[in-house]
């Protein structure tokens, strides 16, 4: 991969990018080297050895198959606004995904990319808070654009991948598409106007799923999704509620 070719093709000068053989987790690298390190910076990794998703879940990075990326940026938003970089980030890497590979796309709520039932792409926004609000928040995204050649570990049954086959351009196009997209909708941040496209490709809408928070499991229809990413359901055991923390499964038919 050529970082100054992922770097033009992104079309955002100020814009730096790096390309490494093997990254621990590239979310991880880019905390450790925020102080030093001129935001906005990508870090792209050909694979991960202990990649990260969300709730301190794994990622399955081998090399030559997948987009292993992540973003230091130094947002100006308050402590509430912050919020807003993950959907944003979802939207972002859904709609590149449908740039380059002519795809359609859905969001399982809150930031998990799927195509034909299956996940193809995870996203993990980490920030550094200050009373005034996001010192730099590291942007992670692992897409998996084609199957790794034994297939995907059993213990993965939800993966899935973009297209058959990953080349060194497509993944470069991917890159790219995502920094462009991601950056300029956080140049528009606090505005929510990136909102239309994921209430757009919203999954589950109209469905009976599970919410899941700590150890609680609480069913509810899916209504939707507010303007600030907060998902919408009405609840079986009565009332309507805006949902902003946890994450969500369908209920299994015929569940009581």
């Amino acid at each position: 991969m050529d970082p100054e070719r992922i770097r033009a093709l992104a079309g955002h000068p100020e814009l730096s990018v790096a390309v490494e053989e093997e990254c621990v987790s590239t979310n991880s690298a880019l905390k450790e080297r925020a102080p030093s390190l001129t935001a906005p910076f990508a870090l792209i990794a050909k694979r991960q050895t202990g990649g990260r998703g969300r709730n301190g879940r794994s990622f399955f990075s081998p090399e030559g198959t997948g987009l292993y990326m992540s973003l230091l940026i130094r947002p100006k938003l308050s402590l509430r606004d912050i919020t807003l970089l993950t959907p944003s980030a979802a939207v972002a890497a859904a709609e590149a995904i449908e740039e380059v590979f002519g795809v359609r796309t859905g969001i399982k709520w809150v930031n998990d990319i799927y195509l034909g039932g299956k996940k193809v792409c995870g996203i993990l926004v980490e920030s550094a808070i200050t009373s005034a609000g996001a010192a730099y928040a590291v942007a992670g995204f692992g897409v998996n654009i084609a199957p790794p050649p034994s297939g995907f570990p059993p213990e993965l049954p939800c993966a899935g991948a973009v297209t058959e086959k990953a080349s060194p351009g497509a993944i470069e196009e991917l890159a790219a598409a995502i920094l462009r997209r991601y950056l300029d909708t956080l140049a528009e941040l606090p505005s929510t106007a990136f909102m239309r496209g994921y209430r757009d490709r919203l999954m589950y809408v109209g469905e009976e799923i599970e919410l899941i928070r700590g150890g609680e499991r609480r069913s509810a229809v899916l209504l939707g999704c507010d303007e600030r990413g907060g998902l919408t359901v009405r609840l079986m055991e009565g009332g309507e509620e805006t949902v902003t923390g946890g994450e969500i499964t369908l209920r299994p038919k015929g569940a009581v």
